[in-house]
Formats: structure tokens, sequence, C-alpha cells
């Protein structure tokens, strides 16, 4: 078998780069193409879940506590309600968007990815990828340049579904992390999430359906929040950026693979997007060595089911002050509940117990 074939990954950011390292862990010599330069900002919650964690281990990147700021668990605060809890196992890691990206360019190097940064892909066809107007010949061609994918548009794929696009605006403000949790705040259309990523420093996002909506006005609606972000100096502009959850009937086509948001997207508030593409990664990684496509777009729908039901369930409540108040309400009732909810959120549980606690938070809020 020829483990020598080129791979052209077109998108140098988080979702390329896991890739192009998968990649030429199997054996394929490996290029990735990107106009910009690193490291390259996203706006995102930074904070990196157990399980993306585990992910990135498994591409050879390791994150150290002192990369970040370790934290524990998640705390939901709405309705005069707090329930959190702990992740069972590992601990989480509060993480700058750039810091974590100039790891993975950091990593592909060392693996032996090439790079051509500053590059502006013009087309692509069945023989390779067309850049400043010369044929860069590959056998395999994989689009990771985002949701406005210009890969995936020129190879015909169109969205199936998608729910109501979201608004997120994000802040860091120079302030000492007031806990060793992720916490989410409900308002009645908005929620904020703060994640703490330096020992005196965290990540504020907001996010809602209103485009106009920005941290400062929005602070309004959540007083214990912005008392304690009260007076901290923020140390960058707003950012803003859009959030969706959107599928299509198609990942790959011909010696075409998509991975990453170019492939789909989930709504920000399950924290999964990360995971999600480190996953596709591998799953392209295991697949491309038999030159089998078909079976990565199997296994690309079945890693994307989970972060799906997740991002509805949690959306549900979104508008709809009523259901927070009796999930809050029911989670605060048993906080053993909580915890098996953020078990099956981070992929720490079986199927049977996700059910169950499905069921336990039924009747627990038919009861509240």
């Amino acid at each position: 078998m020829n483990f020598q074939n080129r791979v052209l990954v077109v998108g140098g950011g988080p979702a390329g780069l896991a890739a192009s390292i998968a990649l030429r862990s199997v054996g394929f010599r490996v290029t990735v193409i990107d106009s910009g330069q690193p490291p390259i900002e996203k706006v995102c919650g930074e904070g990196l879940l157990p399980a993306t964690l585990a992910a990135l281990g498994r591409l050879g990147l390791e994150c150290s506590p002192s990369d970040g700021y370790p934290f524990l668990g998640i705390r939901y605060i709405g309705n005069e309600q707090v329930v959190e809890a702990s992740f069972p196992h590992h601990h989480a890691l509060g993480l700058r968007r750039l810091s974590l990206h100039q790891k993975l360019v950091e990593c592909g190097r060392r693996t032996g990815v090439r790079f051509l940064w500053g590059t502006c892909v013009d087309r692509i066809g069945p023989e390779g990828v067309y850049a400043n107007r010369s044929l860069i010949p590959s056998e395999w061609i994989v689009g990771a340049d985002g949701a406005g994918s210009r890969v995936r548009k020129w190879i015909g794929i169109t969205s199936v579904g998608s729910t109501h696009r979201r608004y997120a605006f994000r802040k860091h403000y120079q302030r000492a992390p007031w806990s060793n949790y992720m916490e989410v705040y409900w308002g009645r259309a908005t929620q904020f999430c703060v994640t703490p990523v330096g020992s005196k420093e965290v990540c504020v996002v907001v996010t809602s359906r209103n485009s106009m909506l920005r941290i400062d006005e929005a602070l309004l609606e959540f007083p214990l929040l912005a008392s304690r972000l009260g007076g901290a100096d923020c140390l960058e502009p707003e950012r803003g950026a859009t959030t969706s959850t959107v599928s299509y009937a198609e990942v790959y086509r011909g010696n075409v693979a998509l991975v990453g948001d170019a492939s789909g997207t989930v709504d920000a508030i399950t924290g999964e997007g990360l995971r999600l593409a480190f996953l596709q990664a591998e799953a392209l990684a295991e697949t491309l060595v038999e030159g089998n496509l078909a079976l990565y777009g199997r296994m690309h729908r079945e890693l994307a089911k989970r972060p799906a039901r997740m991002a509805r369930l949690m959306l549900a409540m979104d508008g709809r002050p009523w259901l927070q108040r009796r999930a809050l309400r029911a989670l605060a009732s048993e906080p053993e509940l909580f915890g098996a909810l953020l078990e099956a959120h981070v992929g720490q549980t079986s199927l049977r117990r996700i059910a169950a606690a499905g069921v336990r938070l039924g009747w627990r809020m038919a009861t509240a």
C-alpha cells in the first residue's frame, strides 16, 4: 500500500491543522494552504473540555495546566438557581484560541506538515488545487476552510438543515477567576459563558439571536456577573461571530473531503465544536488510508449525532424563561442528576445512563 500520497488541506484553522497532523501520523505527505498567517484568531468560549483534551493528546499535542487555566466543571446560573457539577475523571482547560492555534501549528511542523501561509486558493480540480494561478497537484483534497467554505461550494454540496442563527461577542477581562468552574448565565433570550483562561484573565462571551446586542448592554440583565466584572480592564476590542447548527447531505465528493465547520456546524452552546473537528480528523485519517471516503461519511454522521441532540436540548430553553426555571429547579433539587447529564455532555457515560438521566430530568421538570 502506498502511504506517500499527497494531501492538500485548504484551511489552516484548528480543524485543518488537526486533519493534517492525523494524516501525517498514518504516513501521508501533507500541505496546508491558508491565505492568513498564524496564529489565527476566532471568537469562541476557549474552554477545552476533558474529551477535547483527550482528542488533542491522541494527535500528539499535550496541553498542560500551565498553558492556560484548569477548571473542574460547569456551573449554570439563572432564575435565582445555581447548579454545578464536576467532570467525572479529568479537568478541563481554559486556553486562549491564539495559544491553541500556535500549539497546533508547532505540532504540525514537528510531524512534517508543509505550510503555505499567505496563499489564496483560486479553485480546485480533480488534479489538485490552483493557488496563485498555479496548479499544486494532489491525490486528495481536504476542505477545512470554515462555515462559509468555498471548497464545499466548489464541489456542489449544499445545506440540508439548520437552526436559527445566533450571534456571539467576546471580550477578555483582566480579572482573576472567582471560580474553578466554567460558568453559564441564563437570561430570557441570552446566555453568558465565562471561562477562566489565566490566573488574571477571564474570557466572557455573550450569545443571543440579536445581532446588535453587545456585552456591555447585555450585562444589564445580569447584575451578578456585572458586579464580578466591574472595574476590570478589557484586554482587547470586542469581537463577534455567528453560531448555528448546520448539517449537509454529504461531506465528501470525488477526491475531496470536508472537516470541521466546512462539513457542518454545531451551536457553540454545546462547547463541542473543536472536539468534533478533532474526532473528524481522526476518522478521516483512518479511512483515507484505505481510500474509503464513503466510510468517512458514515463515521462523520455518527460523530455529529450526540452534539446535535445536545444543541437541540439546550436551545429548547432559549427564549423560554418558564422552561429555564423548571429545568434549573429540577437540577438544583437533585444535584446528582446534573452530574449525570454532564457526563453525557462530555461523552463519558453509556447510552443507558443517558436515557435514564433524561427520564429523571423529565420527571423532575414535570413535578418542579
